[in-house]
């Protein structure tokens, strides 16, 4: 039996209180697709107010730190994240592996950090153009993987996105042979680090998901969604992305 679709928007630094009537926008059109499972996850700063609209599909966070307190300026704690109504967060996104240098082994640490608060976790992996023309995109890949994968991993809590680090945000999209591949690789690679659990443990797909190529992508075995960027800050270009999920 396929994994329920699983369609996430990523809002990055991007929105502002007032954005948000995009969120009841697209909590209309969710509503009309119940048979997939939507997420946004806002700035920080918009997660309360978000969540306390109650627009009966998850409000997540972008990222959490791995110490439950202490002296580190500027973090949020995974508790912090729960408290202000997050479910889930995504975890080791490729800007925050470059930008903020984040380690698999931090990664790793977040995501049982997020896991003992009561989140969900989305952990992030993909290579740069430079390690896919090497030819290394599935090694790379798979050792982020295993280096990034917590402790009592359960396909209740835990979700993989690939997210090919030269697609992100460029327009450029693998072939659907590339995708396929990968996406394979990574459920091998699950089937190793986990007892059980690994054939629903949903693998989702990142790196310019839009309207116009989402049924493709979304058709793609073991695709079981997708972590959207710049098409999910409004309704007109996400809400596509939801119905091609549900019809697929």
């Amino acid at each position: 039996m396929a994994n329920r679709k699983y369609i996430v928007g990523n809002w990055k630094m991007n929105g502002l209180r007032t954005e948000l009537t995009d969120i009841a926008d697209i909590a209309a059109i969710a509503g009309q697709n119940k048979q997939v499972d939507v997420a946004i996850c806002p700035p920080v700063t918009l997660i309360t107010q978000a969540a306390a609209n109650s627009p009966g599909f998850t409000i997540g966070a972008q990222d959490c730190h791995y110490a439950k307190n202490g002296a580190h300026t500027g973090c949020l704690s995974a508790t912090m994240i729960r408290e202000a109504g997050a479910i889930m967060t995504i975890l080791g996104h490729s800007e925050r592996r470059a930008d903020q240098h984040e380690s698999d082994a931090e990664v790793k640490a977040k995501a049982e950090a997020a896991h003992a608060a009561g989140l969900g976790a989305i952990i992030c992996v993909g290579e740069t153009e430079e390690e896919r023309d090497a030819g290394k995109a599935v090694d790379v890949v798979c050792g982020q993987l295993e280096g990034s994968f917590p402790d009592g991993a359960d396909p209740h809590w835990l979700t993989i996105a690939y997210e090919p680090v030269w697609a992100i945000g460029t327009g450029r999209v693998p072939e659907a042979s590339d995708v396929e591949e990968m996406h394979a690789a990574i459920r091998h690679k699950l089937g190793k680090l986990m007892d059980e659990g690994a054939d629903t443990v949903r693998i989702l797909y990142g790196g310019s998901m839009n309207g116009g190529n989402a049924a493709e992508l979304l058709a793609v075995p073991n695709v079981d969604g997708g972590l959207v960027g710049g098409a999910s800050l409004t309704a007109e270009k996400f809400g596509p992305i939801i119905e091609a999920a549900a019809a697929s």
